[in-house]
């Protein structure tokens, strides 16, 4: 992962499927987040409806936090950045699917969707080489009194 951490990042997010998303003093809940493989830059985005608590603190562009737990591609982080409203219909277009449209009744034309676009500044990851390993590196401190291999650890900025 050393050579193209930020890639490597972008990939292993990009196929995970859930995190917890806070912004400002709204509190951390569970989103669906997307990642466009082709613009990385662009940000990670998120649906949700214009009255949740992170629709409105978004309004004001507040420092956010966006926490994956992705066992399944072996990628742990804290993304920090800023959430911002988007009304970017061609994104929107891009993006939606049958997992946003069982949250709104009318589809995307649904009054209440409102896509969030979370532009990162810094995210501390951790990642491994997923549960076998894991338990091959704890078998192997064990037997070496040594420590285990976790895999890395690092700092990035966007």
């Amino acid at each position: 992962m050393t050579d193209n951490i930020k890639e490597e990042f972008w990939d292993r997010l990009e196929d995970a499927r859930v995190g917890m998303l806070s912004a400002g003093a709204a509190r951390a809940v569970p989103m669906s987040h997307y990642v466009d493989d082709d613009h990385p830059e662009q940000g990670i985005w998120f649906i949700t409806a214009k009255q949740t608590d992170l629709a409105q603190a978004a309004a004001a562009g507040p420092e956010s936090t966006f926490i994956v737990n992705s066992t399944g591609q072996s990628l742990y982080a804290r993304i920090d950045g800023t959430l911002h409203l988007s009304h970017d219909t061609a994104q929107l277009d891009r993006l939606w699917n049958f997992v946003a449209d069982a949250w709104f009744e009318g589809g995307k034309q649904d009054p209440d969707v409102q896509l969030l676009n979370f532009k990162p500044t810094t995210a501390e990851i951790w990642v491994t080489g997923g549960s076998m390993k894991f338990l091959y590196e704890v078998a192997k401190a064990n037997l070496t009194d040594s420590k285990p291999d976790m895999g890395e650890h690092k700092v990035i900025s966007f």
